[in-house]
């Protein structure tokens, strides 16, 4: 965070460059005023402070031209010390903003290049032009320190400024990678409720359609079946608003005291499936083979919702009254495979199921597994799907 007086700077630049320049102009009129070796002769001070002057201009343009800059104000500083000038900071003011405001905007490299150029320049020249009894640290040292000291200060706050501008993108980035992840976490769970929806909605609306309408042809003829159907379709109707309230209830705070907590259905209802189907006039066979696994929980849902959506794909469509269910268990692969009407010359399927939402949902269930799925007509008729999934995922 920058402090008051940077903030006062960024915010009126001009006067903060137009203080800046007066403060330096004052450095170099006291420099040639009373920058002299020896006070018994001293030296003329409007060399100085032309020189001084021009140097102080040339930093006008110190942010645009950095480089150019360095140049004018050292070689008017070399030109002071080589007229007899002292190199005192108070002369050496220009070049040293020059100096930081290149090491502030340029590279690292480019700084010290031009910093150790100036050095090397004005050193010798303050050692040629002092007198015998000159002092060393004022000679050498001082100018090199003055030199050295704006480039290692901008240096390091051209550094401290990357750094913060690094954190500021990573936390901007961040922020921004979280806010996708969410929408991307929100979408994937919508896609996830619309198919539970559907598989709940299509399964039981078509066997609660198929119990009607078959309780409704056979009333008269025979009451007693027909009530058995109408039982067997109050058990499906229950079923369904449990199992809609259930996927709902997704939608419901999880601090709401009113949404439900049953679990997600598993392979170990699939007999119930069967039965339902039973009432409707559909015989499903369902056949193991291998060392039944336990499964994960996703995939042992994934397994139950596609063998029922596959089945009520058929009861809708097939025009069957057979099925077969399939579970082979692998030792990491459990393949399930749904056909029907096996021997009899496969009917073409409706648009409905090669491009409704059961196929899509039970391919997309599969790949949410971890697994596969596929599905067709069988080479001696009839038609089949079949999912291989994961035991964990």
């Amino acid at each position: 965070m920058p402090s008051a007086p940077q903030r006062l700077a960024l915010a009126h630049p001009r006067v903060f460059d137009s203080a800046q320049m007066l403060w330096v102009l004052v450095c170099v009129s006291a420099a040639s005023f009373f920058g002299t070796w020896d006070p018994r002769e001293p030296i003329p001070w409007w060399p100085g402070l032309a020189l001084g002057t021009v140097a102080t201009a040339a930093l006008l343009w110190r942010r645009t031209h950095p480089r150019e800059v360095v140049v004018v104000t050292g070689v008017c500083a070399i030109t002071a010390v080589g007229l007899g000038y002292l190199a005192t900071m108070l002369l050496l003011a220009p070049v040293m903003v020059a100096l930081f405001s290149l090491a502030l905007l340029d590279e690292r490299r480019i700084a010290h290049f031009y910093g150790l150029g100036v050095v090397a320049l004005m050193v010798p020249t303050a050692v040629l032009e002092s007198p015998h009894f000159a002092s060393f640290v004022i000679v050498t040292l001082n100018p090199a320190i003055g030199l050295f000291l704006p480039v290692a200060w901008g240096s390091a706050l051209r550094l401290r400024r990357a750094f913060t501008d690094s954190l500021r993108a990573r936390a901007e980035h961040a922020e921004h990678t979280r806010e996708e992840e969410a929408l991307r976490r929100v979408a994937e769970e919508r896609v996830r409720i619309a198919r539970e929806l559907h598989d709940v909605v299509a399964h039981h609306l078509t066997l609660a359609n198929a119990q009607a309408t078959t309780a409704a042809h056979i009333i008269r003829k025979d009451p007693e079946q027909a009530a058995q159907l109408l039982n067997g379709l109050s058990a499906t109707t229950s079923t369904a608003l449990r199992e809609l309230k259930s996927t709902v209830g997704l939608l419901r705070r999880p601090e709401d005291p009113d949404s439900p907590l049953e679990p997600a259905p598993k392979l170990e209802q699939l007999p119930d499936v069967v039965a339902a189907l039973a009432t409707t006039g559909l015989d499903v066979t369902v056949t193991t083979e291998g060392e039944p696994r336990q499964l994960s929980p996703a995939v042992d849902l994934t397994a139950f919702r596609i063998i029922q959506e596959a089945l009520t794909n058929v009861s809708k469509h097939a025009g069957t009254t057979t099925a077969q269910v399939t579970l082979a268990y692998d030792e990491d692969l459990l393949t399930i495979a749904i056909t029907n009407g096996r021997g009899r010359p496969a009917p073409p399927p409706p648009p409905s199921v090669n491009s409704g939402f059961g196929l899509i949902s039970m391919r997309e269930r599969a790949l949410s597994a971890g697994g596969r799925f596929s599905s067709g007509p069988l080479p001696d008729g009839g038609y089949t799907a079949t999912a291989e999934l994961p035991v964990h995922f």
